[in-house]
């Protein structure tokens, strides 16, 4: 995620039922939503102001509140994509996926006319800045292997669990 040091960034910080995250916002969109250790992991080198009356932020925490309580299955929130022609279309592709159902990267390669690209949907989905949003915890491996996720397998188990998407127990690594 690559910031200008021309825009003044904004963020506040919430709990959740899985952790501590850090919403970051300009004046007009979200733009990263950071599990606590990204965070804590990071020194911001742009103008960052922290305000718990930016009303985006406080519109994302109120969406995600509701999605944690099982009362959101969507997002409409104005979002900010900071990546690459290719990252852009593999997140916008995440989007599509449902509430409740999931995917592969081959999935998502094929969605985006790039079928042979699994590997570099892979390292987008990575490279996500707006996870739970942009639901890249959809994205599992074959036989119901839990592969790669920012947060952290057990948070990625839980988003699935909350969401319902596979019925029987994840299989790690």
């Amino acid at each position: 995620m690559q910031l200008s040091t021309n825009v003044t960034y904004y963020y506040n910080n919430i709990q959740t039922p899985i952790g501590e995250l850090y919403l970051i916002a300009t004046a007009t969109h979200l733009i990263a939503v950071l599990w606590k250790e990204e965070w804590e992991g990071k020194n911001p080198s742009w103008m960052i102001i922290k305000d718990q009356h930016h009303p985006l932020l406080q519109e994302t925490a109120n969406q995600l509140k509701s999605y944690f309580q099982q009362q959101r299955t969507t997002f409409d929130l104005p979002i900010q994509l900071l990546g690459t022609t290719f990252q852009n279309k593999v997140w916008q592709a995440l989007q599509k996926i449902p509430y409740g159902k999931k995917s592969s990267y081959k999935g998502i390669a094929s969605s985006i006319g790039s079928p042979n690209a699994s590997r570099a949907v892979g390292a987008a989905n990575g490279q996500n800045s707006i996870p739970i949003i942009i639901p890249c915890h959809r994205i599992i491996g074959v036989s119901n292997r839990l592969i790669g996720y920012s947060g952290g397998l057990e948070r990625k188990a839980f988003f699935l669990n909350l969401e319902k998407s596979i019925k029987e127990p994840y299989l790690f690594g």
